[in-house]
């Protein structure tokens, strides 16, 4: 009896984070399976071939290139130092460049929506990030950039900590007017449309958003009611509200960055869905009455996952 064709095999960059581990657990079941990151990770399984190597240092792309048929980054930092970013950014360039000599059939690259134009060309996060993106555009490959805006699932790093801080605290910070705009995306959904991509043939940047709009405000009002709180809110201006942000990451917190604070005033979160998927987008509405069920009853969520693969 044959045997049938072997299953593709699929290169992932920074498989060690929220959304890399659901990247993983999405493909898995019909790929072979190659992950570079520096620790274990949920969403491995035995059947995932883990390379404990750092992006931005020493992997050796042209060995681990060899015989894939797609790559998929999820690979970068929330937050580092500007020659982090850029040793992280030249690893991902030295991925492309095997890529290329090995003409890799398809290249999926996960980046990020647009933001204020001081953040695009000063800060680093975004800076080395846009360069990688101008690269692979620029490659000859056939490749495809996914834009995901504010991710939402178990670990997150931005609505499961809102809801903890909601829980925990009598008032919570009110960026600006929160007359501004944000369009959750389930992280799963995110790995889903990934796969999509990675078996389709679109090229170009796409931005993904989830199914629901939210003004702000809106949507922390929703999450006190889950916790059966009246919404109680310590109002900070706009310079307020980026100098607390400034102020939680000089004290070396990872709760908060203050280039996310000036994002989000500038409503620039609020994507519309992504068109592609082929089932419903899932509604943040579900996740976060789970969440906020867990917290009253005494049985806090997970902390965090990884920021970084």
């Amino acid at each position: 009896m044959s045997a049938g064709p072997a299953r593709r095999l699929l290169l992932v960059g920074g498989g060690g984070g929220l959304l890399g581990s659901a990247v993983l657990s999405e493909f898995r079941p019909e790929y072979r399976v190659r992950s570079v990151h520096r620790h274990p990770a949920a969403g491995e399984g035995p059947e995932v071939e883990w390379v404990p190597a750092d992006i931005a240092g020493s992997a050796d792309w042209p060995r681990l290139v060899d015989g894939v048929d797609v790559i998929v980054n999820v690979a970068w930092y929330r937050w580092a130092s500007p020659s982090r970013f850029r040793a992280l950014r030249e690893g991902l360039f030295r991925l492309l460049a095997a890529a290329r000599a090995a003409s890799v059939p398809r290249f999926i690259h996960v980046s990020v929506p647009d933001a204020p134009p001081g953040l695009e060309s000063g800060l680093p996060y975004l800076a080395e990030k846009r360069r990688f993106d101008a690269a692979l555009a620029e490659s000859g490959l056939s490749f495809r950039i996914v834009r995901p805006t504010m991710l939402f699932g178990e670990g997150d790093r931005l609505l499961g900590v809102m809801l903890g801080l909601m829980h925990r605290y009598p008032i919570f910070p009110m960026f600006g007017d929160g007359e501004y705009h944000v369009s959750p995306i389930a992280v799963r959904d995110v790995a889903r449309a990934l796969r999509l991509e990675a078996e389709g043939g679109r090229t170009g940047t796409i931005d993904a958003g989830g199914p629901e709009r939210f003004r702000y405000r809106d949507l922390t009002d929703f999450m006190f009611r889950l916790l059966d709180r009246r919404p109680r809110y310590l109002p900070l201006p706009r310079r307020a509200s980026v100098a607390l942000g400034r102020l939680v990451q000089s004290v070396g917190s990872d709760l908060l960055y203050a280039y996310e604070v000036t994002w989000l005033l500038s409503d620039r979160l609020g994507l519309a869905p992504y068109p592609a998927l082929d089932r419903p987008l899932a509604r943040v509405g579900p996740y976060l009455a789970d969440q906020a069920a867990r917290w009253r009853r005494g049985e806090p969520p997970p902390p965090p996952a990884s920021a970084r693969g």
